[in-house]
């Protein structure tokens, strides 16, 4: 049996072989795994439905923060109140999913506050509750001399890379 000289060029071929042979099956894993770099992630989805929801809970925590601090005399006072508590979470709103590349804003609508004030408050002689108003896009009822919030309007804008949504909305707060 006679011996066999390997040359140095030979054993490096040698190497690399092995080497190759073990990244495979990593390669393989890797592409399995569905990450590619030339493959982008879908674009977020803009709706507005987050923002309702944001809008939602911020409409109700208010409702709640001022309930029973108020007279009937003092209505404008608890408006005044219930925006600046809203208006503090509408700020909030707008950051949410800036990270997302989708920008929120959203605006009290006093037009659509207004018509369902006049569709929904109990109007004539026979009414249960006392007078009904809106102002700056907040709907209160005279309740037992207490204003109680009833419901609120408002514009939301949702922008991103995958188009823009506009919707008008009224939050109304149960028991009205």
């Amino acid at each position: 049996m006679g011996l066999v000289r390997v040359k140095r060029g030979q054993l490096v071929l040698v190497a690399a072989a092995v080497i190759a042979i073990g990244l495979a099956p990593i390669l393989f894993a890797y592409l399995q795994l569905g990450y590619h770099p030339d493959v982008d992630d879908p674009e977020p989805e803009v709706s507005g439905e987050k923002a309702v929801a944001f809008l939602d809970r911020s409409v109700h925590e208010a409702a709640a923060e001022t309930a029973g601090d108020y007279a009937w005399r003092d209505r404008d006072e608890r408006v005044r109140a219930v925006r600046a508590d809203i208006g503090a979470e509408i700020e909030t709103l707008r950051q949410t999913r800036i990270d997302e590349g989708i920008a929120y804003n959203a605006s009290f609508n006093r037009t659509v506050a207004e018509k369902w004030a006049n569709e929904n408050c109990q109007r004539g002689a026979g009414k249960r509750f006392g007078a009904c108003e809106s102002s700056g896009g907040i709907v209160v009822q005279d309740r037992a001399d207490e204003v109680v919030l009833l419901a609120a309007g408002f514009d939301i804008e949702a922008v991103g890379p995958g188009g823009k949504t506009e919707l008008t909305i009224v939050i109304e707060i149960g028991g009205g």
